[in-house]
């Protein structure tokens, strides 16, 4: 009999999942509009968490207080310019990224 998953093994499965990459390898996601940018003071790990469970409520308001956001092109192009290191992770459909 398989054991129910909890909220734990969850969250250490998207921790596994998550790691730095140039943010110039994620051009084509962004280009997509596939990226979401996580503002610093949230925890990627936990963001990607509430993605994961459709934390609808959770989600709306980190967008409404523009902690969460679609990556901008002045974002992307400053990143570009220093050739930035990212930490992301995907929950399908979105890339998250925080930098």
């Amino acid at each position: 009999m398989m054991q129910p998953v909890t909220p734990d093994v969850e969250r250490e499965k998207v921790n596994l999942e998550t790691s730095q990459i140039p943010w110039q390898q994620l051009q084509r996601f962004f280009a997509k509009g596939e990226v979401l940018f996580v503002a610093s003071e949230l925890d990627l790990v936990d963001v990607a968490y509430q993605f994961s469970q459709d934390n609808k409520v959770q989600v709306a308001q980190w967008l409404a207080e523009n902690k969460l956001a679609k990556v901008s092109d002045a974002q992307a192009i400053r990143w570009i310019e220093n050739d930035a290191l990212v930490w992301a992770v995907v929950v399908k459909p979105w890339l998250l990224v925080q930098g």
